[in-house]
C-alpha cells in the first residue's frame, strides 16, 4: 500500500466517530449495516454519520452495496 492511501486512512480514522463507525463495520462483516441501524448503535445524528461515512469512503476504508433504495456501508474489500 502506497505512504499517500496510508496516510489518508489514518488520518480519516483519528477521528473518533469515524474510528467507532469503522469498527462496528468490522464486526459486523461482508454484510455491512444500514445507516439507520449504525447511527442507532452509536446514538449519532443521521447528519452526522453521513458527513463521517462520506469521509470514510474518500479515504477508501468503507464502500456501499446497494440493495434497490437502500445503502450498506461495508468495510472496503482492502480490508476484509
Amino acid at each position: 500500500m502506497e505512504d499517500k492511501y496510508v496516510i489518508k486512512a489514518l488520518a480519516a480514522l483519528a477521528q473518533p466517530n469515524r474510528l467507532q463507525i469503522f469498527r462496528l463495520l468490522v464486526v459486523k462483516g461482508a454484510e455491512g449495516l444500514t445507516p439507520a441501524l449504525i447511527a442507532e448503535e452509536l446514538g449519532m445524528p443521521a447528519n452526522t454519520l453521513s458527513f463521517h461515512l462520506k469521509e470514510l469512503m474518500h479515504a477508501d476504508l468503507i464502500s456501499q452495496e446497494r440493495s434497490g433504495r437502500m445503502a450498506f456501508p461495508q468495510i472496503s474489500r482492502h480490508f476484509s
